[in-house]
């Protein structure tokens, strides 16, 4: 009690003695016998220092052992949270990310967000490929003949070159098209390995596992982005949205003291109530539609979408027709125009396709919301779609998939015009890379920066009506998505790939940066990071579906070239992994594995997948419920707190006068219940507490009361003080 004594006598200048020590003793006695962690108490860090110190029992002291370990244990927090500061200021972008959202809103800082998280993939990508590929086969140095193609067959024609094409092929123009980089690791063909032994590391299962591995791991990265990105407001639904006034009161950061600082967080707070408001007066105008109106709304839904429909199967169909005669006359003199013909129909595609969906939904005068959607949903239908049939006229083209077979396509592919047909289709890839990154930086500076120079320099109805180019944040991200899904469609046949789209995107960001701060004007049409976010991600594993399905029907169905890459001696790469399984497991593994790939054991496991699910959305509607019986719970503690602020008030001035008014209950009193405990805290409050004591840690702020003391007169009963309160 020696240590309790000198802290109660540090009493706070004006306060009377008596009733100040007393209230010190029962708040220490009450705060000590308390097993609430310090860190959780709402007192100020010199107070907490004091109540820990006073919950040390009398006579005991810490070892020295047990002071180290406190010491270092605290070093390690303070390294830790040094750590994580130092890597959030040495971020990739982080300063920029943090200019664009304070200017132009979280909606469109997600964009470039996004363009750091499709970086970190194809990094990612690009390491993974290369440790376990490039670096093995270059200290292995496998020998570089490979079996020869035997090409007994009837094959009409010759398969050489015109005389007359060799002047257009200098060397800048077979950078363009890949073959400059013919007999490099770019591309399939220079990847040779001699037969699989048992003890050599196999190249071969590492080439083909390893595409596979990195679109596993873009999936749990991008799903994982995506749940945590996922909107929550359209699963609590309206009854449960933050007031606005909230976000009012509780969004500014009292930390900042940085004018710019200041100036961005102020813009930020601005775009988030403009996209609040918005969000609340589409709802009323959607709550305020009649039948009618619901039913003329949804014709005109109908009439949209049949319309564009049909502008999606017509633009699907010149791309096949274009790939297919770029295909059938590769070799003809007009070479480049020809080989970037499909690439720029698709481009073509996809710029007047996203116009004309604007144009047409906007005749029909529909709601501002479902505006959007459909033309978002359309756009990513259409460079999706395009991609696909691109993907579908090569397989016709090179594969002779849908086509009557000849004497030249008995090996499953096209075997006199593509002998090394892995690398026919990664030129494509490749080509379709370079030319959706070059028509981004001509459009940036040939376009979008001519149209920002006249309309700042020239007046008049026109330049006023032309205006900046908007920066649509949609429209961006369905770009990087569809040059993203090129990527990992080329992982197969172009493993370095990534490695070049690593680059394109750390362009583009710095391009589009420069095009949005000095080019472009932002979208009137707000809309919310997490939305966007999500919507992003979503579009992403769409490409990423489209991705996987041709490369699984590659692997495992089709025959790989004879005379170069890895796998010309299988009839699929797939069929290098049962040989591996032979010569490297033994024969319990084999067994184990052929018992795995059986439905011997799908069906057990599609039996337990099912319960699982089963008790997953069991646990879902425990959730829910009990998330809906602690908002009751919470509102009746509500209305516990204000019957003890009542009867405390009554109960005070039944004894004296009170210096301060009685507060306002936001309901009337008459609409309240009265409570089953008046005066006392009811059952579940923190500990018994005596009313007329005036104030103790939980009562509001500047309350005090007057007891009779023992002559009568009234004695003013002092609130506790901790020493991080008293006065100088």
């Amino acid at each position: 009690m020696q240590r309790r004594g000198l802290a109660a006598s540090g009493q706070p200048p004006g306060e009377p003695g008596p009733g100040s020590a007393e209230l010190w003793e029962q708040e220490m006695e009450r705060l000590c016998a308390s097993r609430v962690p310090v860190r959780a108490l709402p007192y100020p860090m010199e107070d907490k220092r004091v109540i820990w110190w006073l919950r040390v029992p009398d006579g005991e002291q810490p070892s020295c052992w047990e002071r180290w370990l406190r010491k270092r244990q605290m070093e390690r927090r303070r390294l830790r949270d040094s750590v994580q500061r130092l890597a959030r200021g040495f971020g990739l972008w982080e300063a920029a990310l943090y200019e664009i959202g304070g200017l132009f809103g979280t909606g469109i800082q997600s964009y470039f967000t996004f363009l750091r998280f499709l970086l970190l993939l194809n990094l990612l990508t690009f390491l993974l490929t290369a440790s376990f590929v490039l670096l093995p086969l270059v200290w292995l140095h496998p020998p570089v003949p490979g079996p020869a193609l035997n090409l007994t067959l009837q094959c009409p024609g010759s398969d050489q070159p015109p005389a007359g094409l060799q002047r257009f092929h200098n060397q800048f123009w077979n950078i363009l098209t890949g073959r400059a980089f013919n007999n490099t690791y770019l591309f399939y063909g220079a990847y040779r390995a001699g037969p699989e032994t048992s003890s050599a590391y196999s190249v071969r299962l590492a080439y083909l596992l390893s595409p596979l591995f990195c679109l596993l791991l873009c999936f749990c990265g991008t799903l994982r982005r995506m749940v945590k990105g996922l909107p929550q407001k359209p699963f609590l639904g309206r009854g449960h949205r933050r007031a606005l006034s909230t976000k009012v009161f509780s969004s500014w950061d009292f930390c900042i003291h940085v004018p710019e600082a200041a100036f961005l967080k102020k813009r930020e707070i601005s775009k988030e109530f403009k996209v609040e408001l918005e969000e609340q007066q589409r709802f009323e105008q959607v709550q305020q539609q009649t039948g009618a109106q619901r039913a003329y709304h949804l014709l005109t839904y109908l009439r949209v979408n049949l319309l564009i429909g049909l502008l999606v199967a017509g633009a699907i169909s010149a791309i096949f027709w274009a790939t297919k005669y770029s295909q059938d006359n590769k070799e003809e003199e007009l070479f480049l125009l020809l080989q970037y013909l499909p690439p720029g129909v698709i481009a073509m595609v996809n710029f007047l396709g996203p116009l004309l969906f604007v144009f047409l939904v906007q005749l029909e005068n529909l709601p501002p919301n479902t505006e959007v959607n459909v033309i978002l949903i359309w756009c990513v239908v259409l460079k999706l779609t395009s991609l696909g049939m691109f993907s579908f006229s090569l397989g016709q083209t090179v594969l002779c998939l849908g086509r009557n077979t000849t004497s030249c396509e008995s090996y499953s592919y096209n075997a006199c015009d593509y002998q090394c047909w892995e690398n026919s289709v990664g030129e494509e890839f490749y080509k379709l890379s370079i030319f959706n990154f070059l028509l981004m930086v001509a459009f940036t500076f040939l376009v979008t920066l001519p149209r920002r120079l006249l309309v700042d320099r020239l007046s008049g109805q026109f330049w006023a009506w032309l205006d900046r180019e908007e920066f649509l944040v949609p429209k961006n991200v369905l770009d990087i998505v569809a040059g993203q899904t090129v990527t990992w469609m080329g992982l197969f046949y172009c493993p370095l790939l990534p490695l070049l789209n690593t680059i394109f995107i750390f362009l583009t960001f710095y391009i589009k940066k420069y095009t949005l701060l000095k080019n472009s004007r932002t979208s009137p049409r707000l809309f919310r990071a997490s939305s966007s976010t999500f919507f992003f991600q979503l579009v992403l594993l769409l490409g990423l579906l489209l991705a996987v399905l041709p490369l699984g029907y590659v692997v495992t169905s089709i025959h790989s070239s004879w005379d170069c890459g890895l796998f010309g001696a299988y009839s699929a790469p797939w069929q290098v992994v049962p040989e591996l399984v032979a010569l490297h497991l033994p024969l319990v593994g084999q067994r184990t594995l052929h018992y795995l790939s059986s439905n011997a054991f799908s069906f057990p496991l599609l039996l337990l997948l099912s319960l699982v699910l089963t008790a997953c959305v069991s646990q879902a509607k425990a959730n829910a419920q009990a998330i809906q019986e602690l908002r009751k719970q919470l509102l009746w503690q509500v209305k516990d707190k204000w019957h003890l602020v009542e009867d405390l008030s009554r109960l005070l001035s039944k004894s004296g006068p009170i210096d301060s008014p009685e507060p306002e209950s936001p309901r009337p009193r008459a609409s309240r219940p009265r409570s089953f405990c008046p005066g006392f805290p009811c059952p579940g409050s923190p500990g018994p507490r005596s009313p007329w004591l005036g104030s103790s840690l939980g009562h509001p702020a500047g309350m005090h009361s007057h007891s009779p003391g023992p002559h009568g007169s009234p004695v003013p009963v002092c609130r506790f003080r901790y020493p991080s309160t008293v006065e100088p």
